[in-house]
C-alpha cells in the first residue's frame, strides 16, 4: 500500500534537504518513492511556479496566486501523484496543501473555507499520511534561503516570498504551528534548529513507525 508524505516549513527551513534524505533512506530499505514539489510537479505545474516565485511579479493580485497554487495542484495532483500512489509509491511532496492553507489563508486572510473548497478540488480529496513541518528561527530560515539564492546559477530571480517583510514569515511559522496544533497525529512538528542528520533520524524513525502499520511496496 502507498503513503503520501509531505514537507512543509518557511523559506530556508531545510524542508527539501530532508525529503531528498527521507527518499534515499527509504530506496535503501527497498521501496519505491517518488520526490516531487509544489508549486510544480509537472510541466505545466513549473510554468505556473514560474510565475507565483518571480520576484518582478509584484503586482500578481491574492486571488490570481491562490488560483495559480491550485491550478498547479489539480495537474499535480491528476499527472504525478495519484498515479504513484495507485502504483503503490511512497510519494514525498515538498510542500502540498497546508501551504496553501497557511499561506494564501492564516497569513493573508482568504476565507479558509474557500481554500478547503477548492483544495478538495484541485487533490480529489486526498491528504498526506504524515506531514512534516520542519520549524526554525525565522531569521535563520531567511539567511539560509537567501544564501541558496546567492549560490544558484540560474536565470530567474524567483525570490517573491524571500523579499517579504519579516513580519510575513512570522505570521507563516506561527500558522504552521497553528495548524499542527490542530492535526497532531498527520503534522508532525520537527525541530530544525539541529544537525541536518539528526533532524533525519527523527523523521526516518517516525516514517519507519507508520510503513509498519501498511504492506511494503518493493521497487
Amino acid at each position: 500500500m502507498s503513503l503520501f508524505i509531505s514537507f512543509e516549513g518557511i523559506e530556508g527551513c531545510g524542508k527539501t534537504t530532508q525529503a531528498d534524505l527521507l527518499n534515499s533512506f527509504l530506496i535503501s530499505l527497498g521501496y519505491s518513492c517518488l520526490v516531487t514539489r509544489e508549486p510544480g510537479g509537472t510541466k505545466i505545474g513549473d510554468q505556473i511556479r514560474l510565475m507565483l516565485l518571480q520576484s518582478e511579479n509584484v503586482d500578481l493580485t491574492l486571488k490570481a496566486e491562490l488560483f495559480l497554487y491550485i491550478a498547479s495542484r489539480a495537474q499535480h495532483v491528476e499527472e504525478v501523484i495519484l498515479p504513484a500512489l495507485k502504483e503503490g509509491k511512497v510519494v514525498i511532496c515538498d510542500r502540498f496543501i497546508d501551504s496553501t492553507i497557511v499561506y494564501q489563508g492564516l497569513v493573508q486572510g482568504i476565507d479558509l473555507n474557500i481554500i478547503d473548497d477548492l483544495n478538495r478540488i484541485a487533490t480529489s480529496g486526498i491528504k498526506p499520511d504524515l506531514t512534516f513541518f520542519i520549524d526554525c528561527p525565522v531569521e535563520m530560515g531567511l539567511k539560509r534561503a537567501w544564501t541558496r539564492c546567492e549560490l544558484k546559477d540560474q536565470e530567474v530571480d524567483d525570490t517573491r516570498f524571500e523579499s517579504k517583510e519579516l513580519d510575513f514569515h512570522y505570521k507563516v511559522r506561527n500558522g504552521y504551528l497553528k495548524l499542527a496544533r490542530k492535526e497532531p497525529e498527520r503534522i508532525r512538528v520537527i525541530d530544525g534548529n539541529r544537525d541536518v542528520l539528526i533532524i533525519h533520524g527523527e523523521i526516518s524513525s517516525i516514517v519507519s513507525e507508520k510503513l509498519k502499520e501498511k504492506p511494503k511496496g518493493l521497487r
